[in-house]
């Protein structure tokens, strides 16, 4: 009896928002790449996103492993993505100070 090899896609998918998401999850790519890089084992990366699977996480970071740059580009274009994002809503949010001030009065009395 032989012994058939297959070859497997990262258990990766694209969200709406462009985001990629580990297996069945909505835990993103990136979460999991920087516990790893944190020095996360992948088991410890499971208990820490419950939703995952080991055999995701494993895939996953040997996608990784195997295609460094591209993750790397992606994950820089997600960080400027979130840069953005955080630039765009601080105009919006403006001094929350007196809002604080009023809350902490209001605590008081």
């Amino acid at each position: 009896m032989g012994f058939t090899v297959q070859a497997e896609a990262p258990p990766l998918r694209e969200d709406a928002a462009g985001a990629l998401r580990v297996g069945g999850s909505r835990v993103l790519l990136e979460l999991v790449i920087r516990a790893f890089q944190d020095g996360a084992t992948p088991e410890t990366i499971v208990q820490r996103y419950a939703t995952l699977s080991l055999p995701d996480v494993y895939a996953v970071l040997a996608y990784y492993l195997r295609h460094r740059s591209e993750i790397e580009t992606y994950l820089a274009r997600r960080e400027q993505q979130a840069d953005e994002l955080r630039r765009c809503r601080g105009g919006q949010e403006g001094d929350l100070s007196e809002i604080r001030t009023r809350l902490l009065a209001h605590r008081q009395a």
